[in-house]
């Protein structure tokens, strides 16, 4: 399969072809055989996983930067990434989304890269400084706090954690889970969402703050399970927020401009889990395909690629591929022409189908191992977990669904004059 669709050829420059080519040459001679590296140095360190980082991880990060694969995602109306638009960045986390450390060696990995992009957008020049750049350097790392037990996090609306102005201060008391990235023993910043407001416009009463993982007050609680991972070093961790003080400078953007944020936060992150879902639906497909086709795999005096059940799986699975593929990059293509608000339908349309895709290749990648597809011998089923989980990070399908459906009704009733 071409690393670039006909289709947009004509809309990925010279650099960005070069630097694709330089990324899927890492990624499978650097990245791919250092995941078994990497997974033994984790399980070396036992109790201590969460707080050390496997140091092949921090080999290859040097590796990438030597070589030009940093921060790419940081589309090109941002001065300070590498230029590239968010379609060509689509091509680059899509062969990322194959290697389950590939991101994080070359800068690209979530929550941080939501994260930096808020802060270029819209922090001050004292945030970036303090915050942005490091972030940017691969010195540090952050997380990103919006989820709440107890509450219906999917309405944004419903969350609860408080921040009440103290004189130079807001006070934060509530608690936060699913906060990823928390459990890393690099991360120093926390993007926290709470009220600053219980009244009024209830769009305009939550606010984002940046918080110092180490202000007093601030607890990781625990680690939460995903189907018994716990992503370890990284983590989705509990936390709780105890009369935290911090400084009003370290609001972002004003308060009340919580929805704002998040939503250009969002759209582009919601877009980049979508680019590296495709690329992990295709390396499901790679491991399937290798599976059937190997000559011990027989079952009723056949081999596993001579039963049609198998062929049409294979079948099915490169044109839920290919439809997937195409709607994350004509998504990114609107966000380039006319901007994240503009493209929030195309965004939504490929966060629903990008995630299932990957689900549906991966259960029949799975099916073909037989036992050995829920083992840990393979990617398979932790590309199952992580996916799974997508269906419900970032806005769950059902919201995204609705809001489609409702937009749809209202574009043909309004073209039908009713």
């Amino acid at each position: 399969m071409s690393l670039i669709p006909e289709l947009v050829a004509d809309k990925v420059s010279p650099r960005a072809k070069e630097t694709l080519a330089k990324l899927v040459k890492f990624i499978e001679e650097e990245c791919m055989p250092a995941e078994k590296i990497y997974e033994e140095q984790l399980e070396s360190f036992g109790a201590d996983r969460w707080k050390k980082i496997p140091p092949v991880v921090e080999e290859l990060k040097v590796k990438a930067k030597q070589i030009g694969l940093w921060n790419m995602f940081l589309p090109s109306y941002y001065a300070e990434g590498a230029g590239f638009t968010n379609l060509e960045y689509g091509l680059m986390a899509e062969q990322m989304g194959r290697c389950h450390i590939a991101s994080e060696a070359t800068n690209c990995a979530a929550p941080d890269t939501g994260n930096m992009e808020v802060i270029a957008r819209y922090g001050t020049e004292e945030q970036k400084q303090k915050w942005l750049r490091p972030l940017l350097d691969g010195q540090i790392r952050s997380a990103f706090c919006m989820t709440e037990k107890g509450v219906a996090s999917s309405d944004a609306k419903n969350i609860q954690l408080s921040m009440v102005r103290d004189g130079d201060y807001y006070v934060l008391n509530g608690t936060k889970w699913w906060a990823s990235g928390a459990g890393d023993p690099r991360c120093k910043i926390l993007l926290v969402m709470g009220k600053t407001s219980t009244s009024g416009d209830p769009y305009k009463q939550q606010s984002v703050l940046l918080v110092e993982k180490d202000t007093p007050g601030v607890k990781i609680v625990r680690p939460m399970r995903v189907f018994g991972y716990d992503d370890a070093p990284h983590g989705h961790m509990e936390v709780t927020f105890t009369n935290v003080r911090v400084p009003v400078s370290s609001i972002v953007l004003g308060e009340g401009r919580g929805f704002e944020i998040i939503q250009g936060r969002l759209g582009p992150g919601r877009i980049h889990h979508c680019m590296r879902t495709i690329g992990g639906a295709g390396e499901a497909l790679r491991w399937m395909v290798r599976r059937v086709n190997d000559p011990k795999r027989v079952t009723f005096g056949k081999q596993l690629k001579d039963h049609g059940t198998i062929v049409q799986w294979i079948a099915q699975s490169r044109i839920e591929i290919d439809a997937g593929r195409l709607l994350v990059l004509a998504a990114a293509h609107k966000m380039d022409v006319s901007g994240p608000k503009a493209a929030l339908v195309d965004i939504a349309k490929a966060k629903i189908e990008c995630p299932n895709v990957c689900l549906r290749v991966c259960d029949r990648a799975i099916q073909s191992f037989g036992a050995e597809g829920v083992s840990q011998d393979t990617p398979l089923a932790r590309l199952y977990s992580w996916n799974r989980t997508l269906r419900i990070a970032d806005g769950p399908d059902e919201v995204h669904l609705n809001q489609l459906g409702r937009r749809e009704m209202s574009a043909q009733l309004s073209a039908a004059k009713l």
